[in-house]
């Protein structure tokens, strides 16, 4: 499932909401901003409306009233009713919520991930320098697109220039920006007209400010009040404070260990076969600790942890793949003394090899038995 890529941008240090950098626009062609990912190019010229955009008068964009921390993103598999986004915005702990709509959609040839919000108070979850810029929300407002700079690199997109943009319908869109788009994974923003044009379900998403809840209290509430097969995840890096004890630990490791020699086969999770994240979770079950299945969602399980304080136990993950950069598509399991334990892949068996922390690498998390178990569901 796409939305999956939501989580993967999480480790690395590049956790919740962006910190972009400003940068004007030097020209009808300029390309993608300096300064990488965390830059934002913005012009002054005034955009035309999208096709899908109501004709008459420009909207107008309120002026910012403050910032907001973005804590989970709910998806929903169809548009959330009115009930629904009331009662989640009724939970103990909850501050704020922000409807929008996420999807994955085409850009051009490349399947990207792209969020509907109001620019007026969408722009109050991003973090400040984006947040301030009436421009870029003005852009969203006219009918043009904010692109990643990510996804501006890759695609080797220019600023003003138009896109296809295809979802249930297809749209040509002007980009209006580029940066890092907010939420870390999202690779494009649109206004809500543009994505209900687009075809995208109203309000089937849900951004929800709760700084001071449980991440995990609140994902197993929110999966029990909401439709099956909505997705929720974290943002920030929060934790209930609690970790595997040593004696889960122990067990865990005995247990992987106890595999090595065993095949690789892709989708196997034990236990006589593994592939990567199937090693971790059957590992972790036999320690009593609920872990969700596929890599991208284990790296969610806990709060990240620097190289140099890497303990045994704690999970390593790797981007492997080419055609999707910021997707989590490897874990392994550290053992201690620069080494860890992985299935690594078709062809190979289950081994133990020195501990990659350079090529590939996205980062580590020591594992949260709470949250873990609340993404296993």
């Amino acid at each position: 499932m796409g939305y999956k890529r939501l989580a993967s941008a999480l480790l690395g240090g590049a956790v919740g909401l962006c910190v972009p950098a400003i940068w004007p626009a030097t020209g009808p062609g300029a390309g993608p901003p300096p300064g990488g990912p965390g830059a934002i190019r913005l012009t002054a010229m005034t955009l035309p409306a999208a096709r899908s955009q109501a004709a008459g008068s420009t909207p107008a964009v309120a002026p910012l009233r403050g910032l907001t921390e973005a804590d989970l993103l709910v998806i929903a598999p169809g548009s959330l009713t009115a009930k629904a986004l009331t009662a989640l915005a009724r939970l103990p702990g909850v501050a704020a919520t922000q409807p929008v709509e996420a999807g994955e959609l085409k850009v051009n040839s490349t399947s990207a991930t792209v969020l509907g919000v109001s620019p007026s108070t969408f722009r109050g979850y991003t973090a400040k320098p984006m947040a301030a810029s009436n421009q870029l929300w003005q852009a969203v407002a006219n009918g043009a697109a904010v692109v990643s700079s990510t996804l501006a690199t890759q695609d080797r997109l220019s600023l003003r220039s138009v896109i296809s943009v295809a979802g249930a319908k297809r749209l040509s869109l002007r980009i209006g920006a580029f940066g890092t788009v907010g939420i870390a994974g999202v690779d494009a923003l649109v206004s809500h007209t543009v994505a209900r044009a687009l075809g995208m379900p109203a309000s089937n998403a849900v951004v929800i400010s709760a700084p001071r809840a449980s991440p995990a209290a609140m994902i197993m509430t929110i999966k029990a009040m909401t439709p099956r097969n909505t997705w929720v995840e974290p943002l920030t890096t929060q934790t209930t404070g609690g970790v595997v004890s040593q004696a889960q630990v122990t067990r865990m490791l005995t247990a992987a260990l106890s595999r090595v020699g065993r095949p690789y086969v892709y989708g196997a999770a034990g236990p006589t076969a593994f592939d990567c994240s199937g090693l971790v979770k059957w590992s972790f079950t036999q320690a009593g600790v609920a872990m969700p299945r596929v890599a991208a969602d284990q790296a969610m399980t806990g709060p990240p942890v620097a190289v140099s304080q890497l303990e045994p136990g704690d999970l390593l993950f790797y981007r492997y793949d080419p055609s999707n950069p910021t997707y989590i598509s490897h874990v392994t399991i550290y053992i201690g003394n620069g080494k860890m334990v992985e299935a690594p892949h078709t062809g190979e068996k289950v081994k133990v090899i020195a501990a990659n922390t350079t090529v590939d690498f996205a980062g580590a998390v020591r594992v949260d038995p709470m949250i873990a178990a609340a993404l296993a569901g």
